[in-house]
């Protein structure tokens, strides 16, 4: 029996429990598998509210439960677009906090990434980094199309 006052268990969430941020986070692995091919691929980790009348609270977690940063927005279920996004986020902070390096790295310029949204709702990673006659900043790949050299996957020869 718990305590009034003991943290809440988190727990590992269970295929088809939340479609969308489990899409999300198929293509945020894809990238982790291939820019840091080491780790083991990050899952969804659910913390029950410590209120009893509050929905629990899912976190990007790595495949040791450990996360960083704040819960997934129960919002952005309602898109995939919103999914990733907010996935994205909790997956690079988790990620660069735990293993205290920026991901990922924009192979042009070894700055780290951000994802950022388009005007057709699609999500890429974004480098701050000048391109000579293109601008200060650049969209590298979308979100889930990187490849192992760091480029994206859409735009290899």
């Amino acid at each position: 029996m718990r305590a009034l006052f003991d943290p809440p268990e988190p727990r590992r969430v269970s295929p088809g429990e939340y479609p969308a941020w489990e899409q999300a986070l198929a293509l945020l692995n894809r990238d982790l598998r291939v820019t840091l091919p080491r780790l083991e691929p990050l899952q969804l980790l659910a913390l029950p509210s410590y209120d009893a009348d509050e929905p629990e609270n899912v976190y990007v977690a790595m495949a040791n439960g450990e996360w960083h940063g704040n819960h997934l927005d129960p919002n952005s279920q309602d898109s995939l677009a919103s999914a990733l996004a907010s996935v994205a986020d909790a997956a690079q902070e988790t990620v660069m906090e735990l293993l205290w390096q920026a991901w990922p790295l924009c192979p042009e310029h070894g700055l780290g990434m951000h994802p950022k949204e388009d005007a057709e709702e699609r999500l890429s990673w974004w480098c701050a980094g000048a391109r000579l006659r293109r601008g200060p900043a650049h969209v590298h790949a979308a979100v889930g199309a990187l490849d192992a050299s760091g480029t994206s996957i859409r735009t290899r020869s």
